[in-house]
C-alpha cells in the first residue's frame, strides 16, 4: 500500500544514494547534470540543516514515499516560500516502481501534504519538456500548463527546455 511521510534524519543516506548511485542515463533524462551533484556529506549537511528548521523557514520540505512500509521515493519543494508558493519535485528511486501507477497516488497525496503543511496558495512543477512521464503525471492530477521555456530549473541540472505547470490550492481542493 503506498503511503506519503516526513523525511526524518535517518532518510538522508537514501537520498543521497538516489543522486549518487542512479543510472546515470536516468539522471540524465531528467536533466541533471552529473559534474553538480553534492557529495554525500554536502547532500547530509543541506538536508539536516533544512530538517533542523522550524517548517516556516525552511527552503525545502521532503516528503518519503513507501510502498509496503519500503521507503521507495520523495517528493520535496525547493524553493519554498511558506505561506505563498513552492516548486516541488519527485523521484522514484527503484525502476521497479517507477510505470507501477503509484506515482499518481503518492503524488497527489504529497500534493495535500504540502498545501497544509506548506499552507501554500500555488504549486509549481517544471518538469524537462522531454521526460514525457512528469508531464503526464502533472497533466492527470490536474496541474494547468502555463508555458514552455528555456532555463537552468535546479543548481544540478543543466540548461534545458521546461514545461511550467501550477495548480492553485483553491482548484486542488475544489476537484478533491
Amino acid at each position: 500500500m503506498p503511503n506519503v511521510r516526513e523525511a526524518h534524519i535517518e532518510d538522508i543516506n537514501r537520498i543521497a544514494d538516489y543522486w549518487l548511485l542512479s543510472d546515470r542515463q536516468h539522471l540524465h533524462d531528467m536533466g541533471v547534470d552529473i559534474s553538480k551533484i553534492p557529495s554525500r556529506s554536502e547532500f547530509r549537511a543541506m538536508l539536516t540543516n533544512q530538517m533542523s528548521l522550524p517548517i516556516e523557514e525552511r527552503n525545502a520540505y521532503c516528503l518519503i514515499w513507501e510502498i509496503d512500509g519500503v521507503p521507495c521515493g520523495h517528493s520535496n519543494t525547493n524553493p519554498t516560500k511558506f505561506g505563498d508558493e513552492a516548486f516541488f519535485h519527485a523521484h522514484i528511486w527503484d525502476a521497479n516502481h517507477r510505470r507501477s501507477g503509484h506515482g499518481l497516488t503518492l503524488l497527489d497525496e504529497s500534493i495535500k501534504t504540502f498545501f497544509e503543511k506548506l499552507k501554500l496558495k500555488k504549486l509549481i512543477g517544471e518538469p524537462y519538456a522531454l521526460n514525457p512521464a512528469p508531464n503526464r503525471l502533472l497533466e492527470k492530477l490536474g496541474f494547468t500548463f502555463i508555458k514552455k521555456y528555456r532555463t537552468i530549473p535546479g543548481s544540478i541540472l543543466f540548461e534545458q527546455e521546461v514545461n511550467r505547470y501550477e495548480m492553485l490550492s483553491e482548484t486542488f481542493y475544489k476537484n478533491k
